[in-house]
C-alpha cells in the first residue's frame, strides 16, 4: 500500500477515502424550560457529525439515562441549508468556537476530534482554539451532596424532660372570624407541653355542628414568636424551622388568660385555663388573677323591617309579600271567616255624587262581601241613557279616605247606612236604599253597628213597608205588563208547587252572579236551570222567561225565582 505523504496517512483514491471518512465536532444548544421553578434553561450537550461522501451532517445527542428527556438522533443524517438562499453547509463552514443554526436552533461548536482536526489542518483551515464544554446547572446541583442541618444547643433539654414530664399547661381559646365572609367564632383547646415547650391546638367539635372530625388544628411543635429578618420567606410548609431562622420562641409566660396570641395567621383569645394551669402560673410568675372571661356574645336585637312606600298598585297586603321573601306567598285568608260567611252578600243602592247633570239620574249596586271584606260596584244598564252599564268596579278592598298608606283602613259593614257617604277611589257615593237581608245581618250582629246607623235602616225599611200595597195596586193598574207578570208568577207557583228545585234555586244563580247585579247571561241561565231540573220547556216558564229577559243576552232571575218559592 502507498503512503500518503500527509502526515503518514495511507494513500487512498479520493471516491474511497471519502466514503470512510466522517468528522466530527462537540457542541451544546441552550433550551428554554418555561414552566420549571427550579431551572431557568437547560444546556443539552450533542456531537455533530459531518460525512465527506455526500457532504451531509447528522446530530446526535448522548442518552442519559432516566433523564425523562427524548435523547439520540436529533437530527438524522441529510444535507442542511446555512441561509436562505438555499446553500448547504461545506466541511469549510465547520470550526471550533462557532455559532451554526440548524432548524432554527443554534449549535455553539466547541472541540472536535483527533482525526478531524488532522483533516482540516492538512486542507489549509486554521482552527480556533478548543473551548470548555457547558455544564447543565441543574445537573451539577443534583450532584452535589445533601445539606445536612445541625441546630447547636446549650440548654439542657434532659433536665427539662425529667423535671417537667407529663406537666401540660391548658388553655381555652376562641377564634372570632365573624368579620369575614361566612366566618364564625369557634372554640379551641392550646396544649403546652412544659417537657420540651411544644404547642398543640385541638378543634373542639360539637355534635351535629356539620364539620370533618378532625382532632388537631396544629399537630405538636414549637411556634416560632419572632423570626429572622432573612427567613421571613422561609419554606415553612416543608422545612423543619431552626435556632438559626429564629430569634424567639413562644414560652409558657406567652400563653396569659385575656391576652390574644397570632398562631398560623389565625388570633387566638384565651378566656380560660384548668386549675393545674392557674398553680403553676402562681408558683412559676406569681400571677394569682387569672378569672375566667365570659366570651358569650349577646345577640343584637332584632332589626325592624321597613317596607318601601306603597307603589299604589293591588293591595297594601299583596305588595308587601314582595319584601318578606324571594319568592313572594299570598297573604293568609281567614278561613273560618270565609267558611262562615260564604255566599253572604250584603247589597246597597247608591247615587254618585257628581257636579254633572247625566249623573244626578245613575244608580249603583254596591255588593259587600262578608267573607272577604270585599266591594263590587254594578251599575244597572238603562235604555237610551247614553251610559254603557254593568261592571263598574270589580272586586277589591276599598280603602277609606284620609288613612295612612303604611296602616290602611279599609270599609267594613259597620260603614255602610243609609246615608252614609262613601268614597271610592275619588268618587263619593250617597247609599240611598238596602236589601232585607242587610236589615237582617244588622239586626243579629248589632254590636258592630252604631245606634244611628241601625235605627236609620230599620226607619227606611218601615217607609217602604207602609205604602207598599198601595203603591204596588196602583203599580198593577197604571202597568199592565207588571200585572200580567204577577199573575202569570201566581200560575206557575200553583202549578209548580211541589217542585224540587224550589229551595236552592236562588242560591244556584247567586252563585254565579258574582257583581250581584240581578242578570245572567242566557246561557249560563239555561245551564242552571238544566242542572236544577227546572222545566223550561213548559209554555208558562217559556212565557216568563221572554217576559224576564233583558237586552243584550241578559235575564233578570229576580222575578223568574219568585215563581219558584213560597
Amino acid at each position: 500500500m502507498v503512503s500518503n505523504p500527509v502526515h503518514g496517512l495511507p494513500f487512498l483514491p479520493g471516491t474511497s477515502f471519502k466514503d470512510s471518512t466522517v468528522l466530527k465536532f462537540d457542541a451544546y444548544f441552550q433550551e428554554d424550560v418555561p414552566m420549571s421553578t427550579e431551572e431557568q434553561y437547560r444546556i443539552r450537550q450533542v456531537n455533530i457529525y459531518y460525512y465527506l461522501e455526500d457532504d451531509s451532517m447528522s446530530v446526535i445527542e448522548p442518552v442519559v439515562e432516566n433523564s425523562g428527556i427524548p435523547q439520540g438522533k436529533l437530527i438524522k443524517r441529510q444535507r442542511l441549508a446555512k441561509n436562505d438562499r438555499g446553500d448547504h453547509y461545506h466541511w469549510k463552514d465547520l470550526n471550533r468556537g462557532i455559532n451554526i443554526t440548524i432548524y432554527g436552533k443554534t449549535f455553539r461548536v466547541v472541540d472536535c476530534d483527533q482525526f478531524t482536526q488532522v483533516f482540516l489542518e492538512s486542507q489549509g483551515i486554521e482552527l480556533n482554539p478548543p473551548e470548555k464544554m457547558a455544564l447543565d446547572p441543574y445537573t451539577e446541583l443534583r450532584k452535589q451532596p445533601l445539606r445536612k442541618y445541625v441546630t447547636p444547643s446549650d440548654f439542657d433539654q434532659l433536665k427539662q424532660f425529667l423535671t417537667f414530664d407529663k406537666q401540660v399547661l391548658r388553655f381555652y381559646a376562641i377564634w372570632d372570624d365573624t368579620d369575614s365572609m361566612y366566618g364564625e367564632c369557634r372554640t379551641y383547646i392550646i396544649h403546652y407541653y412544659l417537657m420540651d415547650d411544644t404547642v398543640e391546638i385541638r378543634e373542639v367539635h360539637e355534635r351535629n355542628d356539620g364539620r370533618d372530625p378532625f382532632p388537631l388544628l396544629m399537630n405538636r411543635q414549637r411556634m416560632p414568636k419572632v423570626l429572622v429578618e432573612n427567613a421571613k420567606n422561609f419554606p415553612q410548609c416543608v422545612l423543619e424551622i431552626s435556632d438559626q431562622e429564629v430569634l424567639e420562641w413562644y414560652t409558657a409566660k406567652d400563653f396569659i388568660v385575656g391576652k390574644s396570641l397570632t398562631v398560623l395567621g389565625r388570633t387566638f383569645f384565651i378566656y380560660d385555663c384548668d386549675p393545674f394551669t392557674r398553680r403553676y402560673y402562681k408558683e412559676k410568675f406569681g400571677i394569682t388573677d387569672l378569672p375566667r372571661i365570659d366570651v358569650n356574645k349577646q345577640e343584637p336585637p332584632p332589626v325592624k323591617q321597613e317596607l318601601p312606600p306603597y307603589n299604589g298598585f293591588g293591595l297594601v297586603e299583596d305588595s308587601a309579600q314582595n319584601c318578606f321573601a324571594l319568592i313572594p306567598k299570598a297573604p293568609k285568608k281567614d278561613v273560618i271567616k270565609m267558611l262562615v260567611n260564604d255566599n253572604k252578600v250584603l247589597r246597597y243602592l247608591a247615587a254618585l255624587e257628581s257636579p254633572i247633570p247625566e249623573d244626578k239620574d245613575r244608580r249603583f249596586v254596591f255588593s259587600y262581601f262578608l267573607a272577604t271584606d270585599m266591594i263590587s260596584i254594578f251599575e244597572p244598564p238603562v235604555r237610551n241613557s247614553g251610559i254603557i252599564g254593568g261592571k263598574y268596579l270589580g272586586r277589591t278592598k276599598v280603602v277609606k279616605p284620609y288613612s295612612t298608606v303604611d296602616n290602611p283602613i279599609y270599609y267594613g259593614p259597620s260603614d255602610f247606612f243609609i246615608g252614609a257617604v262613601i268614597e271610592v277611589f275619588g268618587h263619593r257615593f250617597i247609599i240611598l236604599d238596602t236589601d232585607e237581608y242587610v236589615l237582617k245581618y244588622m239586626e243579629s250582629n248589632a254590636a258592630q253597628y252604631s245606634p244611628e246607623a241601625l235605627a236609620s235602616v230599620q226607619k227606611h225599611v218601615r217607609k217602604l213597608e207602609a205604602p207598599a200595597s198601595e203603591s204596588e195596586s196602583k203599580q198593577t193598574e197604571k202597568d199592565p205588563g207588571v200585572q200580567e207578570l204577577e199573575a202569570l208568577i201566581d200560575t206557575i207557583q200553583k202549578q209548580l208547587k211541589d217542585h224540587s228545585c224550589k229551595d236552592n234555586i236562588r242560591e244556584a244563580f247567586q252563585i254565579y252572579d258574582k257583581e250581584a247585579s240581578g242578570y245572567v247571561d242566557r246561557d249560563m241561565f239555561f245551564k242552571i236551570c238544566e242542572s236544577l231540573n227546572v222545566p223550561v220547556d213548559d209554555s208558562l216558564v217559556k212565557e216568563l222567561i221572554r217576559m224576564c229577559s233583558h237586552g243584550e243576552g241578559k235575564i233578570n232571575y229576580y222575578n223568574f225565582v219568585r215563581a219558584f218559592s213560597n
